[in-house]
Parts: C-alpha cells; structure tokens; sequence
C-alpha cells in the first residue's frame, strides 16, 4: 500500500500548470494568489488566461543558492523568534539583523543559476499563452504568489513584487527571478515575523497573464474596509493600469453600491483627470465607469464572494473590448467577525472569522439589524478572550435566563461574541423610550465615547422606537414575568439589603465581610476529586454560586454611591463641578489601591537590601522569574516577592479570562513593575505619600462641603458630614465584588488546569494549557477519548490573530458596521471639553483633576513595560492588572473608558490626573511626546 510520503510526491504538480487547472486545493504549490485564480476561474468568472510557475522551481533554486543555511542563521541569531512565529525583535540590533538576513537571501536567489529544464518549461507556456493569442512577443503581466498570501488570516497584499507588460522570453525569466528574490525583501519579512508566519515554510510560485490593455482599471471591495458593512460594495476606479490605484499614485473615482439592490449609494469624482468636485454628475461623460458598469462589477464581487465564502478583494481591468476581467482576489482580512446570534451563539470560542454569512442580523425573529455594544471593552479589555474563559461567561449568563430563553428583565440584555470579544444586545434598549433615557446617562460615566455612538443610532430608522402596539404587549409580556425578571437580574433582590445599610450601615459592613469570608470557603473543592468531578465543580461555581456570592458583598459600597447622590441633591447649587470627585480621592479599604501599597512596601524593603535591589535592577524579569520559581532569588526578594504573590498572586491583567496565567504563574511582570518602583528617588513622589495626601484633600474637600451645606441649615450641614463619612467609609469597597470574582475565577483556573494535565498525559491535547482553548463541553468529550490536537491548534491560531487586532468596534451592527468608524469617530462628539481648541489638542472626558506636564510613554501591555517615575501612561484601556503602574505615573491617558471606569477610579484615589475616551490616543501620541494633561477639562495638549 502506498504510504502519504508517496501519495504526496506523486501528487505534486510540475513546474508549469495552466491557470484553469489550478484549484484551492494547490496552496502549497501555487501560493494564495494563483489558487484564488483557479477558483474565479473554476466559478465561471472572467479570468485573463495564463500560467503558474510553481513553488518546485522556487525550491530548487533556493536550495541550490544555499537559502535554508541563511535561514537557519536567522533562527540562531538576533532575529531567532522571527522565525518561529514569535514576537519580532524590534531594536535596532534587531531591525539590522533582519534586514541583513534579507540582502544576502535576495542576493542569492538573484546569483543563483536558473536550471536548463525550468527555464525551457516556461518558454514553452510563454509561446503557447502568445500562438493561442496569435501573438509571437506577447505582453504579460508577472505577479508573486506566495505560499504565505493572500489568505484568509493574513493578506500580505504588496509584499512582493508584480512587474507589468513584460514582453519576450528573456525579459520574463528575469521577472521571475525578482519574483522570487521579492519573497525576501525586508518588509515581507517583517510581515512574515509580526503575522506569526514561520520563515522556514514560507514558499513563492508566480503568476503569468495576459496583459489586459486597460481603459479603466481598479480595486473592488465587496464588504466596505472603512465602516465593515456587508454587502455593500466599495469600487475605486481610475484610467490605465490598476497599479495606480493600488499603489495609491491617483486619487480614483469611488462608488458605493447596495450589492443586494443595486444601487448605487455614493458617487466620490478624484482627481485622475483633473476634474473637479462638482462635474459627479452619473453620465457626465468624466466619470470612468458608467452605472451599468458599476453594477456590473457589483454583481461579479458579489458572485465573487458567495464562491469563496467570505467578502473580497479583488482587482479588475476592462479591456477595449468593454469585458471586465478580474485578475486578483484575496480574503479582506481587516473586517471584524460579525457577531453571532445570540440565540444560537455561543461563547465557545466557534465565532465565524469575518465572512459574509446571513442570518446573524435578528435573535428576536423580527428580521431587524440588531446593535451590539462591546461589553470586553467596558471592561477595560481590548485583548479577545480565550475560548474557555468566554465559554465561562456563557454559564454564567444562562444561568440568568428564565426558561424560555429571553431575558425576563424589562431591558432583556442577551450576550453574544465576535472576535473572541463579548457584546451585549442593546437593540431593546434602542426601541424603548425609557433605554433611551437611561443608558446614555450611563454611558457617560462608564464609556463616555460610547455616547456619541449610540446616539447616532438612535436616529436610524431602523432603530425606531417600538409602536404603541408592540410596546404595549412588551410591557404586558413583562408585568407577568415577574419570577423571571428576579431571576435575569439577581442585584434585584439586593435592593433591601442596599436600603439597611443606608441605616444601619456597620451592620451592612459586618455582613459584607461574613459573606466574603463564606465565599472563599466555598471554592474550595474536596480532594480527592475526579477531572469530571472538577469540570461538575467548574460548572456548578459558574452557573448557581459565584454571582449570589459576589451580590453579598455589595450593599455597602452601593449604599456609599447613595450617599453621594444624597449629598449631591442636599447641596443643590452649593456643589460645584469637580467638587465630589475630589471626596473619592485616597478612599480607604479599597482592595486594588492596598494591593498596590503593599507592593510599593515589598519594593521599599527590597531597597534596603543591596544584593536583593541589585538583583531586581540589572537582571531580565524572565530571568528572575525563573530564578523565583526555584528559589534562589535574594532571600529578601523571595520573601518579598512570595508574601504578595500569597495574597495577591491569583491576579493578572486582563484577569477576567480565566485562560490567562495569574501573577503566581508567570511573575515577571509584578517582578518589573518592582523594578520600576526602586527607580523611584524622589520621596516627595513616594506612592504612599501621594496616597495620604489624596487622602487629606478628600477630607479637607468634605469638611468645605459639610461648612457650605451649613449655610443653608444646621441640619442639612449635619446630614451632609454623615453622608459624606459613609461615603468615605464604603465607596472604597466598590473593588470588593471584583477582586471576589477574580478570586473565584484564579481558583476555578486551577481545577481547568489539573484537568488539562490530564488530558495532555492522555495525549488528547499537547499541553494542559490547551484546555483554555477549549469549551467546557469539548473538555468533557475529551475525557471520554476525543482527539483535540487540532481543535485546540486551530483555536490558538484564531487566539493570536485576535491579540494582533488594535481596533476594536465599541458598537457593532450585526451586518458588520463599526458605528463609531460609520459616523467618523469624531473626537467632538464623544468628549466634554470645548470643541474650538488649539492645534495638537485631543480631547476626551474629564476622569481625575489636575494638570500635569510630561513625557509620555505609550504602553499597550503592561507585561514588561517600563514607565518611569513622573511619565505620563498612554494606555488603550486599563484594569486592574494595570494599576501598580499607577503609582508611578505622571498622569494617565486612555482610549476607552468613563469617569467611573477601573482606570479613571484608581486614578482619582491616587490623586494622578486623568483624562479616558480619547480617540486613537495610542497612535496619536508617541512615546517621548511632550504633553500636558488637563483632567478637568478633559484635554491633552501635545507639544
């Protein structure tokens, strides 16, 4: 029996194969673009004629050039993680090596002699591409198909070359030769290394057709790049070779087209032939297609993208002829996955990978566009989570669903994912007059760039608030739905426990703390315990205890917030705008800002101790990572370092996702942030100082209040005072339900991982970390025997795709619209601040008081980061993972986020000011800017 060695060998195809004998099938030999080729072609769809040289004849060049010895060269030196998919060494070291691995592979794929029999096999195809054409010296275009192009993960659109009108067979053989000397330029390298692509698999075949003599010439979205909506077609368009178009060298005409209807939505005139803005007039005779070229090309992406499953980039030519040619196509790999329906969806990690799939556009039957609202992203969250960690917050909100499925709550949230990334369904919200009225009011504390963004929806038709009928039957629907609405909102059946510790508040507090104390006995699982008794005890915590827990502890701070609002209606127009704010500010028995001092006091004593303080200044995290785990770091460092990961270390950034290693599993980052703290020289700058004096400028802010309100009344001064000390006493404890639930989480992690060893010992999975890349369910059938090597391989793939994403919709429509890039995601309609501000000013909304002035330093992860004392953080969002930077830092500046937010909170009780929802802050503010941030305005000055 032939073996899959064999098999394979005899299935390789030759040096040269006819476009229309290619298929998707033929990656490896054909790289991405000549496969998408093979299938336009196999689909009926108009395709110039041509030929593949394939990946052999590269092959064999590459090794007679002695290529797999350079690239062995790149693995062993600076440039090593490169080639293996891992992160790119970006110094310049770094970037010097890179680029030298890249000139001597390009030098020597261009000195290689070209072999006799690959060289006659593409004069042959050469001749034969021009007799069928009756031409003898036939203009072709020559174009790289790389093995690592055009897919559906990766475009690497322009990494290497094309070369147009080659005519004659000398002339081609040297095109082809570039051809492959381009798979080695340093930016398709760099590509390569930042997309994960392993450089030793990469490999080229290249492209020939016949040139089309174009008229016209351009590229053909069939799902917009700019806003993400499906089905609706972006076609840029300009006189000549497309390569204009492509490269940017014009500025092309553009139309917008509803592929489903037809028409055409937009029409933007560039300046190729020198017209001007007003000549846009369809069948001026300026334009450079016609309507009913337009819809041509419509129909043809549209047909286009129904073959290849997923919405497309294509390039297209017409011919004197007027025939349309399309004679490129590849996966628009920038589009967020839409959101699937949340009925049937499923926080398992499946999410579809941004293709242009129906269906996802109602779970309410009602055939309507639905709104998601990114609730990763409230969180603080821009990183997707694990699948195991989205499959955990799935439990926990069936958990809440009446039976039936629908929310019973007047406002019926439901959950869905897209990108690995949770969102929650505020279409009802939308439709109702009264989620109108609440959730902007909301929003503004919590998300203030969220506002604009749903106010823009809310003038959408298609948002419309529900008629009266319709309504009225809701509301019905919702009167005899009581059980049901308890039930969807638990925090309900706080509200009396809420309301006693407005009266009785050191009752309310003893309580709180019992219910803590409860909560952490009941994580604790008997041993011994089976890996199907640990995944019962998983579901069980998730599904019927965390949440009942956690709500034990709320009341106080809740009643705190009260107070407040109290406070704020008894002072009426006495309460000036930052004037409550600054009562927050050093809260007492605030879990997150303890955690914090308590590290500042480990890294105080480390100071003190010259071998430990040494060891923590000059070695690599990693290193002394590695040394804590065995336990030789400096005794004091080891004490130190141990004694906070004891009480803290189930702790991580982005800790939600209980797929990502707490600080007790990986410490390098508490162990740079350590090292960070002992840069600090200044003791007037000393994060506990800062922290007193936040705290005496709270107290001193409430004694001024407490003295206006007695102007009004000597009780309503005495009920201020009383307020504001609750307020003091309890609004710090507001972390309390989130630091319980990251406990549940680090010790739900710990029951995942034992049952992952298990599964890797049993060879079901290739390491117990791989258990994160599952469901809860596939975990069970793979104790029962299933193979999930793939699955969990595949899901790791999507994994770190995901992480490479930087935009992130807030609101997303379920036909893919990012509403934010919809609407222009303008700064003025998401920030408090004025809108006539001077040149180089960005704007958000106003999170912590004070004007400070700095350096910035822009951090994406805070996993080795290096802030220094007084620079001011630039930040995509924060949580609390985050916050022992805090300490250290000037100020703070975020992308996303609300006063109310993790971020602008902490900021508040150290004192720092802030400024969150500014748009693109972290691209538009470069590390070692000098800036200047207003928080109470809301403004950052960039100098």
């Amino acid at each position: 029996m032939m073996n899959s060695a064999a098999r394979h060998l005899l299935d390789r195809p030759g040096t040269v194969l006819p476009l229309a004998k290619v298929d998707g099938g033929m990656l490896a030999w054909v790289g991405g673009k000549a496969a998408n080729l093979g299938v336009l072609i196999n689909a009926g769809l108009p395709v110039p004629d041509g030929f593949c040289i394939t990946t052999t004849a590269y092959q064999r060049v590459a090794a007679e050039a002695g290529l797999d010895a350079i690239v062995a060269e790149l693995e062993a030196g600076a440039g090593a993680e490169a080639s293996t998919g891992g992160s790119r060494d970006t110094s310049a070291e770094g970037a010097a090596a890179l680029a030298g691995l890249a000139e001597r592979a390009r030098a020597a794929l261009e000195a290689a002699p070209m072999p006799d029999d690959i060289a006659t096999a593409v004069r042959a195809a050469y001749a034969e591409l021009g007799n069928n054409d009756g031409v003898r010296r036939l203009a072709v275009a020559v174009r790289s198909s790389a093995t690592a192009e055009d897919l559906p993960e990766a475009s690497f659109a322009g990494q290497q070359d094309t070369y147009l009108n080659v005519v004659g067979e000398d002339a081609l053989l040297d095109a082809l030769r570039r051809c492959w000397a381009s798979l080695w330029t340093e930016r398709a390298v760099a590509y390569r290394s930042d997309n994960g692509i392993d450089q030793r698999a990469v490999s080229i075949a290249v492209v020939v057709q016949k040139m089309v003599d174009a008229g016209v010439s351009g590229v053909l979205f069939t799902a917009n790049p700019l806003t993400g909506r499906r089905h609706e077609a972006v076609i840029d368009a300009a006189p000549g070779l497309g390569e204009a178009v492509v490269s940017g060298a014009v500025n092309p005409d553009q139309f917008v087209v509803d592929t489903a209807s037809g028409r055409i939505l937009e029409r933007t005139l560039g300046d190729t032939l020198g017209r001007t803005a007003g000549d846009n007039a369809a069948g001026s005779g300026e334009v450079c297609l016609d309507d009913e070229q337009v819809r041509a090309l419509a129909e043809l992406g549209a047909r286009a993208e129904e073959h290849f499953g997923e919405p497309q980039d294509l390039e297209w030519a017409i011919g004197p002829d007027g025939a349309i040619q399309l004679v490129q196509s590849r996966p628009i790999t920038t589009l967020y996955p839409l959101p699937e329906p949340a009925e049937t969806g499923s926080a398992n990690g499946r999410g579809n990978n941004g293709g242009s799939a129906e269906g996802n556009a109602s779970d309410s039957g009602d055939g309507g566009t639905r709104a998601y609202l990114c609730a990763s992203l409230l969180q603080g969250l821009t990183r997707p989570l694990t699948p195991m960690g989205l499959s955990a917050f799935e439990v926990l909100a069936d958990a809440y669903r009446p039976a039936g499925g629908n929310y019973g709550a007047p406002v019926p949230f439901s959950y869905s994912q897209a990108g690995l990334r949770l969102f929650v369904d505020v279409t009802p919200v939308l439709r109702s007059k009264t989620g109108r009225r609440i959730i902007p009011a909301a929003m503004r504390a919590a998300d203030a760039r969220s506002v604009g963004a749903l106010q823009y929806l809310m003038e959408d038709p298609r948002f419309s608030i529900l008629s009266a009928p319709k309504l009225g039957a809701l509301k019905g629907s919702f009167r005899g739905s009581l059980k049901g609405s308890l039930k969807s909102m638990p925090q309900l059946a706080m509200i009396p426990h809420v309301l006693h510790g407005l009266v009785r508040p050191a009752a309310a507090l003893e309580r709180s703390r019992r219910a803590e104390q409860e909560f952490h006995r009941m994580l604790v699982l008997p041993e011994p315990a089976t890996p199907a008794r640990r995944l019962d005890f998983v579901e069980s915590m998730l599904g019927r205890m965390i949440t009942p827990g956690l709500l034990k502890q709320l009341p106080p701070p809740a009643a705190g917030y009260i107070w407040l609002g109290i406070v704020r209606w008894l002072l009426g127009p006495l309460v000036q705008s930052g004037d409550l704010q600054a009562v927050l500010r050093g809260l007492p028995d605030n879990v997150t800002t303890q955690m914090d001092l308590e590290l500042w006091h480990a890294a105080t004593i480390i100071r003190d101790d010259a071998e430990a303080a040494q060891a923590l200044t000059q070695e690599d995290p990693p290193e002394l990572a590695r040394r804590y785990a065995e336990g030789s770091l400096p005794a004091v460092a080891q004490h130190e370092l141990a004694a906070f990961l004891d009480k803290y270390g189930h702790r991580a950034v982005a800790e939600i996702d209980l797929g990502i290693p707490r600080w007790s599993e990986e410490p390098a980052h508490i162990i740079n942030v350590l090292a960070n703290y002992l840069r600090l020289n200044d003791p007037d700058r000393a994060p506990d100082r800062q922290f007193a004096r936040a705290a005496a400028t709270a107290e001193a802010k409430a004694a001024e209040l407490t003295q206006r309100a007695r102007t009004r009344g000597r009780v309503r001064g005495r009920l201020v005072a009383y307020g504001l000390r609750r307020v003091r006493a309890t609004a710090g404890r507001r972390e309390y339900p989130k630091f319980g639930l990251i406990v549940a989480l680090a010790a739900l992690r710990a029951q995942l991982r034992r049952v992952g060893t298990v599964l890797a010992d049993a060879g079901r999975i290739a390491s117990p970390e791989d258990i994160f890349f599952l469901d809860l369910a596939e975990a069970r059938v793979g104790l029962r025997g299933a193979d999930l090597h793939e699955l969990a391989a595949e899901r790791r793939r999507t994994y770190n795709r995901e992480l490479r994403r930087r935009r992130i919709p807030r609101l997303l429509l379920s036909d893919g619209t990012d509403v934010e890039a919809a609407m222009g995601a303008s700064a003025s309609a998401t920030t408090t601040a004025g809108a006539h501000l001077p040149p180089g000013t960005l704007t958000g909304a106003p999170a912590s008081a004070g004007t400070v002035t700095g350096q910035a330093r822009v951090i994406l992860d805070p996993a080795g980061a290096h802030l220094e004392p007084g620079e001011i953080l630039v930040a995509p969002s924060t949580d609390p993972g985050w916050t022992p930077l805090f300490l250290t830092a000037g100020a703070l500046v975020m992308e996303m986020g609300g006063p109310i937010s993790h971020g602008a909170v902490v900021a508040r009780e150290y004192g720092i000011p802030a400024v969150v929802g500014v748009p693109d802050a972290t691209t538009r503010i470069a590390t070692g800017d000098t800036i200047t941030v207003d928080g109470a305005a809301g403004t950052i000055s960039v100098k």
